[in-house]
Parts: structure tokens; sequence; C-alpha cells
């Protein structure tokens, strides 16, 4: 098994120039039956490879795939291609090939147009760290489990992937949650820590002694500051 190492939009680019040029027609070798979008486009990391197919999701496009429907058989059917939620798995139920050669068309016009502008305007480096230490919250610390993120208002959920981190705290930590009961825990006693999706991919979790479990920025992007701003209210 290998990872997709391609350039995302390298491969939307790609896979638009094989959909204008007709890629998709009746196959010489199987014309008897349809042929499916990216599944049968050279983009896919297993074109023609029958006995020696890697994941789907190792492929470069499930980062296009929601991730409660990454787990599907087909990952790539399950891309969303416009506002109203249409995938190539419902437009495969009802519409005709123009209507679904169309839908994606405009997909990959609007996500290579999107991608190429957040690549030409990238965010302005961080000069300094935040002055206080932004502190993350683990799963067993609330009521109703959530990012680590203070400033982050979603959900603990099983399937909504993003990162789980698990630290050990020090005995004076566990001490002061648990007076009586740190000799027992020891160093038997892991807290469990979660990032979405969104802020796992902006941020890691890092255990100091002085501080606990703190955020950090995983590049030199924006401020931490800045960066809770652009989250949604919740």
């Amino acid at each position: 098994m290998h990872k997709d190492e391609r350039d995302l939009l390298d491969v939307l680019k790609y896979e638009l120039q094989f959909l204008e040029k007709g890629g998709y027609g009746r196959s010489p070798r199987e014309p008897w039956r349809p042929q499916f979008i990216f599944e049968d486009s050279p983009t896919c990391m297993n074109y023609e490879c029958k006995d020696c197919k890697d994941p789907c999701t190792e492929c470069v496009l499930i980062h296009l795939v929601p991730p409660d429907q990454r787990g599907q058989e087909i990952p790539c059917r399950h891309i969303p291609l416009n506002e109203t939620g249409e995938t190539l798995d419902s437009l495969y139920r009802y519409a005709d090939n123009r209507d679904i050669a169309d839908s994606v068309r405009a997909y990959l016009r609007d996500t290579i147009e999107r991608i190429e502008a957040e690549r030409a305007n990238p965010p302005s480096p961080i000069e300094q760290e935040p002055a206080e230490p932004l502190v993350g919250g683990g799963l067993q610390q609330n009521l109703h489990p959530k990012c680590a993120n203070p400033a982050c208002a979603d959900a603990f959920h099983w399937l909504a992937g993003g990162k789980f981190f698990r630290f050990r705290p020090s005995e004076a930590e566990l001490s002061s949650d648990h007076p009586t009961a740190a000799p027992e825990l020891g160093g038997h006693h892991v807290r469990h820590y979660w990032l979405c999706e969104r802020c796992a991919s902006r941020f890691t979790l890092v255990y100091t002694p002085d501080t606990g479990v703190v955020l950090k920025a995983l590049w030199n992007e924006l401020p931490v500051a800045e960066s809770q701003e652009a989250l949604p209210a919740a």
C-alpha cells in the first residue's frame, strides 16, 4: 500500500482535460458498460490496476469527500458537486450522461479556481507566538465533548474525521484533579483530546509541564488569534 502523493490541483486539471476531450466515451475494451467518472479515468490511483489496488482512502481525492462518507465502497462518488449536495452517486440514479458531465465540469472548474486563488494569496506569516497559550480541552473535561480548540464549538463525533491525541498528565496535575486517587491513577491515567478536521489542518496539540496541553500552529500561517476569528460562530 502506498499513499497518493500527487498534487490535488494537478489531478483536478487533468480530470477536467480528460472530461472535455471525451475521455468517458464507450471503452473499446468494455463497450457493454458505461464509464464512471473518476473511476475510469487515468486520474484514479488504481487505474488499470486489477491485482494491486490500494484503498481509496489513500487517494488524493479523498480530501474532497465529506468525513462521514469516506468509508463508502467508492468514496469519490460521494463528493458534493454543488450547493444542493448532488453527488455522482445521486446523479447516476436519475440524470443522463450529458447532465452528469455538465455538473462535474462545473464542479471541477470552480474547485480549480478556488484552489488556485487560495494558493495565490497565502496567509501572512506568523511573526511571534501568541502572548497567552490556548489550553486545549480534553474530551473527558466537557459534559458535551467537543473540539479541543477552545475557540471552536464543533461537537465530537467518531465519524467526523479530525485527529485524536492522548497525553499522560504529571503527578502534580493528577493530585490537583484527584487528591485522593492520584496514587492509584499514577502513570496509567491518560487524557484524550480531539481536534475537528478544520482545526487539525491548522493546529496540533503539545504538552508543556507548566501549562498542560496547549494549541500550537502547524506551520507559519495566521496568528492563532486571527485563526480563531476565522472560525464560524457556534
